[in-house]
């Protein structure tokens, strides 16, 4: 059984926020859980035991924000939570000693991280490779090469040691890693292919938001786009990383004024047609379904495609008949 840290991402972390015009009124304890990911209780309790002040002062749990409050919130050291193995279903795409590739459903967790401790791929890779996961990346995320959000479905690819994560990673670093995706995105585009080239570092204001930023924190960050068909108001296209950010075909496509549908992230407003169809996309319209990469022993070039998921063509079929 393994041990992580599932309250907080860093030890006496401190964060420095500020409210905006959207913020006021708003109570301080859900504006903390909000942009801190934590739990409302957590939220609570760090403002009960005084690790956050505004500009300067203690406040209680119902303390409403102004219009520009300076917030700083001292994260105090992680407590410790059971990470334990579920026998959770896998639809695993391809397995050997190495390395496994799996098909993710759409709404499960990648990994343990403050208000999902299980439930989550890590607790069913836990069972399903009996302890034999890579630990580069500690015992939060074993064998996690690479990421896709929670309400993106699709492929990625699992290390089940060391030499194989090292190998992997670097292939991503090196942007020799094949990731190709399908999205339904909102508007039609002017130019049926185009690279998005624009670095993201996160939000300055919103903790769990990416943007587009030109400052020493950003990153590289580039996005190929191409429609493979136009459904009244809105593209299916294919985007391939040509890097792989936090969340960044989300915020690419939103930079240029067409959001993945259903995005409630990084799309101002639902429409109609997304409001009405909410039970079906349950969040973005985005699906990982090619992953190509050289496998880190037998050098052996392996890709894989994932058919879409029934969610994503349900959308797709409505739209055609719109």
């Amino acid at each position: 059984m393994f041990k992580l840290p599932c309250i907080f991402n860093n030890m006496n972390e401190i964060i420095n926020l500020k409210s905006v015009p959207e913020n006021q009124g708003e109570r301080i304890d859900v504006f903390i859980s909000n942009q801190c990911e934590i739990t409302r209780s957590a939220a609570q309790k760090l403002l009960s035991d005084g690790n956050v002040t505004v500009d300067g002062k203690s406040v209680k749990k119902n303390f409403r924000l102004g219009l520009s409050d300076s917030l700083e919130i001292i994260l105090p050291e992680p407590e410790l939570l059971d990470v334990v193995a579920q026998d959770i279903p896998l639809e695993i795409v391809y397995e050997d000693s190495s390395l496994l590739v799996v098909n993710k459903p759409k709404g499960m967790v990648v990994h343990p991280a403050p208000g999902n401790p299980d439930k989550t791929l890590v607790n069913a890779l836990m069972y399903h490779c009996k302890g034999t996961l890579s630990s580069i990346n500690g015992v939060i995320r074993p064998g996690i090469v690479h990421r896709i959000d929670k309400d993106t479905s699709g492929l990625l690819i699992v290390a089940k040691n060391d030499v194989a994560h090292i190998a992997l990673a670097e292939q991503i670093k090196s942007h020799s890693f094949t990731r190709v995706y399908n999205a339904i995105l909102t508007g039609n585009l002017k130019e049926t292919e185009g690279v998005v080239d624009a670095p993201i570092a996160r939000h300055p204001v919103d903790r769990k938001r990416m943007a587009i930023q030109y400052t020493d924190q950003a990153k590289h960050a580039v996005t190929h786009y191409k429609v493979i068909e136009s459904l009244n108001r809105y593209d299916y296209a294919e985007l391939k990383l040509e890097t792989g950010r936090t969340h960044q075909i989300r915020v690419h496509m939103s930079s240029i004024g067409h959001p993945v549908i259903g995005d409630p992230v990084y799309k101002t407003a639902l429409d109609k047609f997304e409001k009405a169809n909410s039970e079906i996309l349950r969040g973005q319209c985005l699906h990982a379904r090619e992953i190509g990469f050289v496998h880190p022993i037998t050098n052996e070039y392996m890709h894989f495609n994932s058919g879409l998921p029934d969610y994503f063509q349900a959308i797709l079929e409505k739209l055609r008949k719109m």
